[in-house]
């Protein structure tokens, strides 16, 4: 008798504040959708140490726009109006962020070059239908990395009807609709690798809007391990590559490639911090299999790239993506 009387006290101590862990748990939900806001909104100010912190963070920034909508659900099912006002911070800023990249982008003008990128990776088996998967895109430009012997020579004659101008410089290579001059490698290996290693090179593309600088470029890969980022080479290769372009002669120019990186991550910041990237269009394209960022990059200097988006999957572990860019 005196157990139950005082569990009966018990209860009806806990029955006289109800709803009191409800509201502890939407104030938590508060704070996470605040410092939510705040790394979505200041992710540069988070430090790149250790293992290279801040770009990890960078690489899947979109995908905070998910937790968003998990805390959202979770505010709802609590019925916590606190926490719901509280979302309003990571939900204006990451609409801020890539809510434009929702938009269709604007209608196409004259003085415009459609572009192809896409890595096809040197364990592609069938480098002749990817070839002509590309062709079919119509692109004005087709850039190519990971080509290697003997699968090089698949994609030359796949793509000669339709892309009689070419270059190929290492296993990077342009394909163009138009004359190309000026062919030349542009090196950006890092110190840390070994002779033969060439993945950069520089064309000039006679368009019918005048000359373009084309450059095409395979930054080296990362790897995301228990130490965090493993980027130093990624980095270094981005650096050179971005002193390059800042020498430039040519006014207009576009930059194809896989990067290994985007285009929030810190680490392309020497070349994001000269070149336009896309305005619409998330176009995530690695990996193939299920695309988780957007890695392979479209970039202009004098010209503006417009909706971005990728095409059908090919024999390669990333998926190919087209963008149309309009010179100025």
């Amino acid at each position: 008798m005196v157990e139950r009387a005082g569990s009966g006290a018990v209860a009806a101590e806990t029955s006289v504040v109800p709803g009191v862990g409800n509201r502890r748990r939407g104030w938590v939900l508060a704070g996470v959708a605040v410092v939510l806001g705040g790394v979505l909104g200041f992710h540069r100010l988070v430090p790149n140490w250790p293992g290279r912190l801040g770009s990890l963070l960078e690489s899947f920034l979109p995908w905070g726009g998910v937790l968003v909508v998990v805390l959202l659900v979770v505010a709802l099912v609590r019925r916590s109006a606190v926490a719901l006002v509280a979302l309003l911070l990571p939900v204006g800023v990451w609409v801020d962020t890539f809510g434009g990249l929702l938009l269709p982008g604007e209608e196409g003008g004259g003085r415009e070059l459609v572009v192809v990128q896409h890595n096809v990776s040197d364990e592609n088996r069938d480098p002749a239908g990817t070839a002509r998967a590309l062709a079919d895109s119509g692109a004005d430009l087709v850039a190519l990395e990971e080509l290697v012997d003997p699968q090089l020579a698949a994609y030359e004659k796949a793509l000669a009807a339709d892309y009689p101008h070419y270059v190929v410089r290492g296993t990077v290579g342009l394909w163009s609709k138009h004359p190309l001059s000026g062919e030349q490698v542009v090196d950006i290996k890092p110190r840390s690798i070994e002779e033969g290693w060439s993945r950069g090179l520089r064309a000039v593309v006679r368009s019918p809007y005048g000359d373009v600088a084309a450059y095409v470029a395979h930054l080296p890969s990362v790897r995301v391990g228990m130490s965090g980022l493993a980027s130093q080479r990624r980095d270094e290769s981005a650096a050179l590559l971005g002193r390059a372009i800042a020498g430039e002669s040519v006014k207009p120019m576009i930059l194809l490639g896989d990067l290994n990186g985007v285009v929030e991550d810190r680490g392309l910041r020497p070349l994001t911090s000269q070149l336009a990237f896309a305005e619409s269009g998330f176009a995530f394209s690695f990996p193939a299999a299920f695309p988780l960022a957007r890695i392979d990059q479209v970039m202009a200097r004098s010209a503006t790239v417009g909706h971005i988006r990728t095409l059908p999957a090919t024999g390669s572990d990333h998926l190919p993506v087209v963008a149309r860019v309009a010179l100025e």
